[in-house]
Order: C-alpha cells, then sequence, then structure tokens
C-alpha cells in the first residue's frame, strides 16, 4: 500500500505514478491518493491499510475491523469504519466510512502504521452500525464471554458516547448484565419471556456447600432444573464438547435435571422447547428442594 505523500517522498514523480496506474498497468488505485502495488483483488488487511492512509496519521479502525484485530468472531462487513478528529476534512469513500468524533480514543492498539480502538470502543461504535438487535446482542455478549472487555467498560462507553442510536447497545447491556452470554441465550431468554415461563438465574455458577459444581446456562433454583443452550460454535473442538459432557455429569450428580437445547431448535421448534422446559419444572418442584446454591453471572 502506498499513499501519494509516500510516493512523493520516495521521488516519484505524478507522471510516474499516473502511468503505474493506467488500465492494464501493475498498480491501482483504491482510494483517492492511495494506491495498491499489485494487481489483483485487495485483502482486507490491504483495505485496512488503504483506509488508515486515506483518513490520515490520526485515523484509528474501529467497529467490525477492530474487533476482527482483538480476535473476536464477527460479522463480515462490507465497508471499514475509521475514527478521525470531528472537523478534518475526509468523506467517507467506496469502501470506508470515515466517523469524525470529538471523543478520539485516548489509548489505542496499533500494528505497524494501523491503529486501532481497544475492545469496548470497538464494540460500541459497532453496535451503531449493526442492522439487527440480534447482531448486536451477539457481538455484547461474544465480547464479554470471551473476556475482551468487561461489562463496566461497555456501561462507560454506552454512558459517555453518543444517546441517538445508542438504544440497542443498551438493551444488549442490559441482558448481559442479567446473565446472558451469548446470542442463542439471548435468544431463549427471549422464548421464555414471550411464553411467559418462570424467569431463570442465566450463567449461574452452582454450589454444593461449597463445592463449585458448574455454570448454568440458565437455573430455576425453585425446582433444580437446568437448561444448557449448546451452540455448534462454542464446540467446535473434541476438548470443548468434553467440558460439556464433564459439566452436565456434575451437575447430574448433585440430582439436577439438566436440558440439552440446540439454537436451530429453539428457533424452529420453539413450542417443543417449552413444553420440555414446564414438564422438567413440573417434575422438578414434585420433590424436595435440592442443596444447591446459587450466585449470579461472573461479571467479566
Amino acid at each position: 500500500m502506498v499513499s501519494r505523500a509516500q510516493a512523493d517522498a520516495c521521488g516519484m514523480t505524478r507522471s510516474a505514478l499516473r502511468y503505474r496506474i493506467r488500465p492494464g498497468g501493475p498498480w491501482q488505485q483504491l482510494l483517492p491518493g492511495v494506491y495498491l502495488a499489485v494487481t489483483g483483488t485487495p485483502t482486507r488487511i490491504q483495505k485496512e491499510i488503504a483506509a488508515v492512509l486515506y483518513a490520515g496519521p490520526h485515523g484509528v479502525l474501529t467497529g467490525l475491523s477492530a474487533l476482527r484485530r482483538h480476535r473476536m468472531r464477527v460479522p463480515e462487513g462490507s465497508t471499514i469504519s475509521v475514527l478521525v478528529p470531528a472537523g478534518q476534512a475526509r468523506l467517507s469513500r467506496g469502501f470506508v466510512n470515515i466517523r469524525p468524533t470529538t471523543r478520539m480514543p485516548g489509548c489505542v492498539c496499533y500494528v505497524g502504521i494501523v491503529q486501532y480502538a481497544l475492545p469496548e470502543r470497538a464494540v460500541a461504535d459497532a453496535a451503531q452500525a449493526l442492522g439487527s438487535f440480534r447482531e448486536v446482542r451477539a457481538l455484547v455478549a461474544d465480547a464479554v464471554q470471551q473476556r475482551r472487555c468487561r461489562i463496566e467498560r461497555l456501561k462507560d462507553e454506552l454512558a459517555e458516547g453518543p444517546v441517538r442510536g445508542s438504544a440497542w447497545l443498551r438493551r444488549a447491556l442490559a441482558e448481559v448484565t442479567g446473565g446472558i452470554r451469548s446470542g442463542a441465550e439471548g435468544d431463549f431468554a427471549d422464548l421464555i419471556h414471550r411464553c411467559r415461563l418462570p424467569p431463570p438465574m442465566f450463567n449461574a455458577r452452582l454450589y454444593a456447600g461449597k463445592t463449585f459444581i458448574a455454570v448454568a446456562d440458565a437455573w430455576w433454583p425453585e425446582a433444580g432444573v437446568a437448561a444448557e443452550v449448546d451452540s455448534r460454535a462454542w464446540h467446535l473442538l473434541p476438548e470443548d464438547w468434553e467440558r460439556t459432557q464433564k459439566r452436565h455429569a456434575r451437575m447430574s450428580a448433585h440430582c439436577i435435571v439438566v436440558l440439552h437445547f440446540s439454537p436451530n431448535r429453539i428457533r424452529t421448534d420453539p413450542a417443543g422447547v417449552v413444553a420440555d422446559i414446564k414438564a422438567a419444572l413440573m417434575a422438578g418442584r414434585a420433590r424436595p428442594p435440592l442443596a444447591i446454591r446459587a450466585l449470579p453471572a461472573d461479571d467479566r
């Protein structure tokens, strides 16, 4: 990637530059004043470098592009968001979304010339750009689940950021504060609320005396029933599946009724999921209460 200023600094004349980016030439122009010194389709990394070169020395990647650099699983986006100081003469062009702000990040990460925002700022900015609440919920829940940022840091970003466009982030943060740790768990919570089932504790930490048993995705203490939302995204490796089985075995050993639901079944067979929960709650209430202590979800 080469900017016009870099080409000038190397002694390249404007005519030589025009010759290189001519139709069929060895270079291509990606953005005004930004060139790729090879032919072919630019990679995502090359586009991010181009976006930063176009934005200028103070540009900071944010949103999904920044989160991907923090090794988060995020949706593919068609644009790359870059923060620039308010008043800087830059317009959004092509695949670059220029976001002028009076709140430029005080701390950033960087690799080479690419500066990118910390996870909490990137999550807050991405939440304004995503197209549905389900996407925002999944993003916020994953950021907390993967320990990329703490809930309190996200709340600070929400409080300090613009009110306009923050409704989905506010709602998602309320759910995560209540224990939701994935998009699939959010869908499960919606189903429970919609069908007026007794609300469970989400991601409750279960103990028998002082002995830790497991973290249950959903926990109904009055019935001794736990529900697990088994997303394939968290069970791709054999060791992940083995940990799930061990957790199930520990809960079952303490007489906890454990239900397992896939995200697909929650979406396609909600009536069956509700029927299974109702039957388990009814059976659980018919027996003596379990001596299980539950603590709220860990605020990560």
